[in-house]
């Protein structure tokens, strides 16, 4: 009897909530790039800052999308 009542009759049950989310590869892209980008950043932060680059903030932002770019490229080479 309690066998029946756990049973639903979907397999994987448990797992509707999660099967149902999806997330694109660009977003797995991004958040890749971003741990890349985290690292790098506190890697050179200051010396972008330290007034040796013309636009630390477009330095910054160049940096993010090249790490993005790279996670792409590790994402499909796999």
């Amino acid at each position: 009897m309690i066998t029946q009542i756990l049973h639903s009759g979907f397999p994987l049950s448990d797992l509707v909530f999660g099967a149902s989310l999806y997330f694109p590869p660009i977003f797995k892209a991004f958040l890749v790039g971003l741990i890349f980008w985290l690292i790098i950043h506190r890697l050179s932060r200051d010396w972008i800052y330290s007034g040796n680059v013309w636009h630390p903030t477009l330095m910054d932002l160049s940096i993010f999308v090249i790490s993005i770019g790279i996670a792409v490229l590790l994402l499909v080479h796999e």
